[in-house]
């Protein structure tokens, strides 16, 4: 199950995936409606800015409810009330998963170590899973049969953010630093070798080096022939 399927399956919401054409290009026509109308108006309007946009919407739902708008056949609120408290809502809308638990009472979440407190509860745990929440405002939970249990993140997450970059002035300078230093291990000294420091220097010709059993062989067969060719002396 996916964790949206998980959240709906807690509210008690069931999933119906629409297959019909017309129910498809209801939602199509809302889409192009917002890609296209609403651009529209926003640029006759004038607005080029986060804030007058959002003041903007609110008469052009109005304006668009008016025009297009058509009342339902049945005007009943057929909306079910909520199943569980709204404090809990946090805990249905966030991302769970199951680890394990090692024999230090650690365990690895989004390349995080986080160890578990010791206690009489936690001791129990060594061997087995645990439910890891993650809220969306970035809080992480450890839980065992509903039980929250305390614990310690070892090595917190740094991660650089594209606000933060964009924010830092001097993100230029710093990565040009580092990639100097870095440029700089990087080099090796060259080591010359001992020919080269007794004063030898590479002429460019290859030596003809020593030659093959073939090559000889033909070398002696050939010297064969020349000494049978060869006028006798007298």
């Amino acid at each position: 199950m996916t964790q949206f399927g998980r959240a709906l399956a807690e509210l008690n919401v069931e999933i119906l995936c629409e297959n019909s054409s017309q129910a498809k290009g209801r939602v199509e026509r809302a889409n192009r409606t917002l890609q296209d109308r609403l651009v529209k108006e926003l640029r006759l309007a004038g607005i080029s800015s986060m804030e007058d946009g959002n003041a903007f919407l609110e008469g052009f739902i109005q304006r668009y409810n008016a025009k297009f708008a058509k009342a339902p056949a049945k005007p009943d609120n057929l909306h079910r009330s909520l199943n569980i408290e709204p404090d809990r809502l946090s805990e249905v809308f966030c991302l769970r998963d199951k680890r394990y638990v090692t024999k230090d009472l650690t365990l690895k979440y989004d390349r995080k170590r986080i160890k578990l407190e010791v206690n009489d509860l936690t001791r129990g745990l060594v061997g087995k899973y645990v439910d890891v929440y993650e809220m969306a405002d970035g809080r992480i939970q450890i839980r065992t049969k509903g039980v929250a249990l305390p614990h310690t993140v070892l090595n917190p997450e740094r991660r650089i953010t594209h606000a933060a970059i964009t924010e830092n002035k001097r993100l230029g300078a710093v990565l040009a630093h580092i990639k100097e230093e870095q440029d700089k291990v990087a080099q090796k000294p060259q080591i010359k070798p001992v020919s080269a420091k007794n004063g030898y220097k590479k002429t460019g010709r290859r030596s003809p080096g020593r030659p093959s059993k073939m090559e000889a062989y033909y070398e002696r067969r050939r010297a064969e022939r020349e000494a049978i060719n060869a006028p006798g002396e007298a």
